[in-house]
């Protein structure tokens, strides 16, 4: 996850152990306005399972609990839980690895070499960064402390390997006759193979 500081470092320590103990981790964390403060909270399950809402309302309360009684902001505010969705953030370490072989946007607030901007395929990470493959085959490597944000983006295939993840199987084989089969795995290719 980005580094965070200030509020959002104090409640993502605060609100982290009591998800790990209901078996979600946080995927990220925001704190959004100033009158009356939005807490933004976007969890996964610890086993790489997609999230329900039902898990969404359970991750409320606790964590409406945990903000309750360490009352880390003063006076009201609003709590917003959600899941990381299909066009997810890439915010840790991990989601590199998780999600190689899918297309990817990153913005970084340092430039790399005279840009900030990158598409491309996840490749993994490595050493702190998240590894891609440009459209022109370069290979990039950027800082995971450098990124403004990185995020997936919607294909066929990251939808095909999120209905894998759901148990989904695929109406259409079956309709036509032949064994039904499930969607894909999360990584489609062979990370830094070309195609």
């Amino acid at each position: 996850m980005r580094r965070l500081s200030g509020l959002e470092a104090r409640i993502a320590d605060r609100i982290a152990p009591t998800l790990a103990d209901m078996g979600y981790e946080l995927a990220r964390l925001s704190v959004l306005g100033h009158e009356t403060p939005t807490v933004q909270v976007m969890a996964d399950r610890a086993d790489g399972s997609l999230i329900s809402v039902e898990d969404c309302e359970q991750i409320s309360h606790a964590v409406g609990a945990v903000l309750d009684v360490d009352d880390p902001i003063p006076g009201a505010w609003m709590l917003e839980v959600s899941s990381a969705g299909i066009d997810r953030p890439l915010t840790r370490a991990k989601d590199w690895e998780r999600f190689a072989g899918h297309l990817a946007r990153v913005e970084l607030d340092v430039p790399l070499d005279g840009r900030k901007r990158f598409a491309g395929i996840v490749l993994g990470e490595r050493d702190g960064h998240g590894l891609l493959r440009l459209d022109d085959g370069q290979e990039v490597a950027l800082s995971l402390d450098d990124m403004r944000k990185a995020r997936l983006v919607l294909t066929d295939e990251l939808i095909e390997a999120s209905a894998a993840l759901a148990g989904v199987v695929q109406e259409e084989e079956a309709e036509a006759g032949g064994a039904p089969r499930r969607a894909p795995k999360l990584k489609p290719k062979k990370p830094g193979k070309k195609n």
